[in-house]
C-alpha cells in the first residue's frame, strides 16, 4: 500500500495542513448561519455552544496529532490513522463513511457558494428583469469548473487556489470587524446576557452551527503529500483549532453587539450590513465555501485512494481502479473523476440540509474514533505505540464521550443510522476481505494493564478476616485432561460465580522445546474447549519430569483473583492407583501449604443427570460439613444443575443416634450448618452395616456424592484402601478442610 499512496513529490509543509483546516472551519456556516444561532440562543448561548463543539474538537485534534505522531503517516489522512490504529477492517468501515461525508460535503459546499449570489438578484432584477430563481444556474457550473481543476491539475494547483482564497477569507474578516452599525450605538451591554426567547432548541441550533468546527482534520487528508506529517499535522491542525475557537468567540460578540435578534434570525447575509464595505462578505462567503470544497475535493479521492489501496473493496479490479494514481505524482485521479460523479447528484438535488445532518453523524463518529483510539492505546501501553506528542488519556475520553452524547442529541434516527451503516459495513468487509485484523490488539493490551494493576492493588490490600468471608480459590493439576472430563467441569462448576479456578494440565516430561511445543497444542486444544462449554476457569500448562515437583510448582501459582488459592483439587479413575498413590503421598506438602484438598474419584458413570448432590456427615467431620455443603450450594448454581438438589445424610451409632440429631438441630438453628433440619436424614449405624455399605445403598443412584476425610486416610501404610471402598457409588469428591467454614 505504501507504494500506492506515497507521493511521489512530497513538498507541502505546515502551512496547507493549517490554511486547509482554518478555511474549512471559518466557512459556509459562519456566513450563513453563525447569525442566526446568536439571534436564537443570544450570546452567552452561542458561547456554549462553541464551548461543548470544542469538547469534542480539541480532544479530537490532540488525538489526531498524537496518533500522526507515532508512525509515517501516508496518504489517506484519518483513513490512514485509524486503519492502522483499528485495524483495517474498522478502518474502512469509518473510512468508508467518512469518504462519503467528503464527497457530499463538496456538494454541499458548493450549494453554500450559490448562496452567495443571493447579495445580486436584486440588482439583476432591476438591471435585466430577469429573476434567477434557481440556484443551480451557479452551483452546478462552479461545480464543473472546480472538477475540470481536480481532475487535469490535482492538488498542487488546488494549494495554490487555496491561499488566494484564505487571503480573501481574512480581508472579509477584518472588513466585518471594522464595520459599524446604528444598533451598535444604541447597544446597552447589559443586554448580551439576556435569555433570547425562540422557538428552536438549543442542540437544534447546535446541530446547525457544529459543521462549523468540523474543519479540524481537513488537513490531515494531505498527508501523503506533506514533507515532514508528524511535524504539520500537530502543528497545523492545533494552530487551526484553538485559532478558529477564538475567532468564533469574537464574531458571537461582534454579531450581537451590532445587531437585534430578530434582524439576525432572518437576514442570513446580516454580516454584509454590519462589515465596514458590504459586498466583501458575498465574496468572503463564496472564497470560504469554495476554498471549503477545495480542502474536501482534495481530500476524499485520498481517502478513497486509500480504501481501495488496502484492497478492502471485495473486487480486485474496483481496488486497482480507484488505487490508480497519475504516474508522476500519484493523483488519485480515478477517485477523483467517483467522487466528482457523487457531488454533481447531490448538487442537481440542490438541497442537502437534512444530508448535512448525516454529515455531522460521520464526522461525529470519526472523531470519536480517534479519541477513543488515543484513549485505549494509553492504558494498552503498547511498546510499539510511541508518539513524539501526548495528549491526555482523559481528554480522549472526554472527546470519545462527547461524540457519542452529541450524535444521540443532535438527532437519535441519523445517529443510530450511521452507528448502523457502520456496524453493516464492517460486518460485510470482514466477510469479503482477506485482512482480518480487528481491535483485539489494543483491547487485549487494556484488559492485561487493567488486570496487572488490579492485581497488584488486591495483593497490597488488607486479606483480614478472609475466613469469615471465604470464596473458592481452587487450583487443579491434571494429568488426564483429554482421558476424561470431570475436573474440568468441576472446575466449571467451582469457578463459574462464586469461586475463582485456574486449571493446570500437567504434561510429564522434561523441559524442552519439543515438550513445549506440545503443551502448547494442548493449551489451544483446552482454551478451545473451554471457550465451548463456556468455562471461566484460567487455564495453564506445567511441563515436570516428576510428580511432586510438578505438585510443588503448581501450589505456588498465584490466584488469578489477586487473593491466594486455598483448595486443591485433583482427580482420579476409580480403580487407577498411581495417580492417588502420589497424591497420598505428597498431602504433607498440601497441609504445608494451608491448602484445603479435594479429590475426585471419577466413575464410568460420570455426573449422571446431574439431580442428585450428596453429603455425607458424621460426628468427625463437623469441620468439613460446612465445606462440603458450601462448595454443593456454588456447584447447584452452575445452570448445569438447574434442576438438582441437595441431600444431606448424617451416621451415628445407634446408642447416640437421639443425642447427635439433637447436636444437628442445634447446629442447623444457630446457623452453624446452613441447612433446614428437615433436609438433613439421620441413619445409625449398627454391626451388620458399617459407614462404607450405607453409602453404597443410599447414594447408588446419586449424581455427585461428597465425603469428608481426614489426615488419617492419607496415611502412607493404609495407602488407597479407604477411597477404593466406595465402589458401588458415581463420582465421588472427597473433601478435606484445614479450618473450619463458618457460613453466614
Amino acid at each position: 500500500m505504501s507504494k500506492t499512496l506515497s507521493s511521489a513529490k512530497a513538498n507541502f509543509g505546515t502551512l496547507p495542513v493549517f490554511l486547509t483546516a482554518i478555511s474549512t472551519i471559518l466557512g459556509a456556516v459562519m456566513f450563513l448561519r453563525f447569525g442566526f444561532a446568536v439571534g436564537s440562543v443570544g450570546f452567552m448561548g452561542t458561547l456554549l455552544i462553541i464551548f461543548i463543539g470544542h469538547l469534542v474538537t480539541i480532544p479530537t485534534a490532540m488525538a489526531l496529532a498524537e496518533i500522526a505522531t507515532n508512525q509515517k503517516v501516508e496518504g489517506g489522512g484519518e483513513y490512514f490513522i485509524i486503519s492502522r490504529s483499528f485495524g483495517v477492517n474498522i478502518g474502512a468501515a469509518i473510512g468508508i463513511a467518512l469518504y462519503l461525508s467528503q464527497a457530499i460535503s463538496v456538494a454541499f459546499y458548493v450549494i453554500a457558494f450559490g448562496e452567495a449570489f443571493e447579495a445580486i438578484k436584486p440588482w439583476v432584477i432591476t438591471e435585466f428583469g430577469y429573476d434567477i430563481y434557481d440556484n443551480r444556474l451557479f452551483t452546478i457550473p462552479a461545480l464543473l469548473l472546480l472538477i475540470s481543476l481536480m481532475v487535469t491539475k490535482g492538488a498542487d494547483v488546488g494549494m495554490k487556489a487555496l491561499y488566494v482564497v484564505v487571503a480573501i477569507l481574512a480581508v472579509s474578516l477584518v472588513l466585518f470587524f471594522m464595520g459599524s452599525t446604528e444598533y451598535a450605538q444604541v447597544f446597552d451591554s447589559s443586554q448580551m446576557f439576556n435569555n433570547i426567547e425562540s422557538d428552536k432548541g438549543f442542540f437544534y441550533v447546535f446541530a446547525i452551527i457544529f459543521p462549523a468546527f468540523t474543519g479540524i482534520t481537513a488537513g490531515v487528508g494531505l498527508s501523503g503529500d506533506l514533507k515532514d506529517p508528524k511535524k504539520s499535522i500537530p502543528m497545523g491542525t492545533l494552530a487551526a483549532t484553538i485559532i478558529g475557537m477564538v475567532i468564533y468567540v469574537f464574531i458571537a460578540y461582534k454579531l450581537t453587539v451590532s445587531a437585534s435578534p430578530t434582524d439576525l434570525v432572518t437576514d442570513q447575509l446580516i454580516m454584509g450590513k454590519i462589515a465596514l464595505w458590504g459586498p466583501i462578505i458575498p465574496i468572503g462567503l463564496a472564497a470560504a465555501t469554495i476554498s471549503s470544497a477545495l480542502g474536501s475535493f482534495m481530500v476524499a479521492p485520498r481517502t478513497l485512494q486509500a480504501i481501495g489501496g488496502d484492497k478492502v473493496f471485495p473486487n480486485k479490479s474496483v481496488n486497482f481502479w480507484v488505487s490508480k494514481g497519475t504516474k508522476k505524482n500519484n493523483e488519485p485521479r480515478n477517485a477523483t473523476i467517483l467522487t466528482s460523479v457523487i457531488a454533481i447528484v447531490f448538487v442537481l438535488m440542490g438541497d442537502v440540509n437534512a444530508v448535512a445532518e448525516v454529515i455531522s453523524m460521520f464526522f461525529m463518529v470519526t472523531y470519536g474514533s480517534l479519541c477513543l483510539i488515543s484513549f485505549l492505546q494509553h492504558f494498552a501501553a503498547d511498546p510499539s505505540y510511541r508518539p513524539s506528542f501526548k495528549s491526555k488519556w482523559y481528554l480522549s475520553l472526554l472527546g470519545a464521550v462527547m461524540s457519542i452524547y452529541l450524535m444521540f442529541k443532535i438527532n437519535t434516527p441519523y445517529a443510530i443510522a450511521a452507528i448502523a451503516l457502520m456496524v453493516i459495513l464492517y460486518f460485510y468487509i470482514s466477510t469479503k476481505s482477506v485482512n482480518k485484523k480487528g481491535m483485539a490488539n489494543i483491547f487485549q493490551g487494556v484488559i492485561h494493564q487493567f488486570s496487572r494493576r488490579m492485581q497488584v492493588f488486591l495483593q497490597k490490600a488488607d486479606k483480614d478476616n478472609t475466613e469469615d468471608n471465604w470464596r473458592p480459590a481452587v487450583l487443579c493439576l491434571s494429568k488426564d485432561s483429554f482421558e476424561r472430563y470431570g475436573a474440568m467441569e468441576m472446575m466449571k462448576w467451582l469457578s463459574d460465580r462464586y469461586g475463582f479456578g485456574t486449571y493446570i494440565h500437567f504434561e510429564k516430561g522434561y523441559f524442552s522445546a519439543e515438550t513445549k511445543k506440545i503443551a502448547a497444542e494442548k493449551l489451544d486444544k483446552l482454551i478451545n474447549t473451554a471457550s465451548i462449554s463456556k468455562s471461566n476457569v484460567f487455564l495453564e500448562t506445567l511441563i515436570s519430569p516428576s510428580n511432586t515437583a510438578a505438585i510443588i510448582q503448581a501450589i505456588q501459582q498465584p490466584g488469578i483473583s489477586g487473593q491466594p488459592n486455598n483448595m486443591m483439587l485433583f482427580e482420579y479413575k476409580k480403580g487407577e492407583k498411581e495417580w492417588l498413590t502420589d497424591i497420598i503421598d505428597n498431602y504433607s506438602i498440601l497441609k504445608t501449604a494451608k491448602y484445603d484438598l479435594c479429590i475426585l474419584a471419577s466413575s464410568d458413570k460420570g455426573f449422571g443427570y446431574k439431580k442428585d448432590i450428596h453429603v455425607w456427615i458424621r460426628k468427625e467431620d463437623y469441620e468439613n460439613a460446612n465445606l462440603m455443603i458450601l462448595l454443593s450450594y456454588i456447584i447447584l448454581g452452575h445452570s448445569d444443575w438447574k434442576k438438582g438438589e441437595i441431600k444431606l445424610f448424617a451416621t451415628f451409632p445407634k446408642e447416640h443416634l437421639q443425642q447427635e440429631l439433637d447436636h444437628l438441630i442445634k447446629l442447623t438453628s444457630s446457623g452453624r450448618l446452613p441447612i433446614s433440619a428437615n433436609n438433613i436424614r439421620v441413619l445409625p449405624l449398627d454391626t451388620d452395616k458399617n459407614r462404607v455399605d450405607i453409602i453404597n445403598e443410599y447414594s447408588m443412584d446419586a449424581d455427585l456424592t461428597l465425603i469428608g476425610f481426614h489426615d488419617s486416610m492419607m496415611k502412607v501404610d493404609r495407602g488407597t484402601e479407604s477411597f477404593d471402598a466406595y465402589d458401588k457409588i458415581g463420582n465421588v469428591l472427597f473433601v478435606n478442610t484445614l479450618t473450619s467454614k463458618f457460613i453466614k
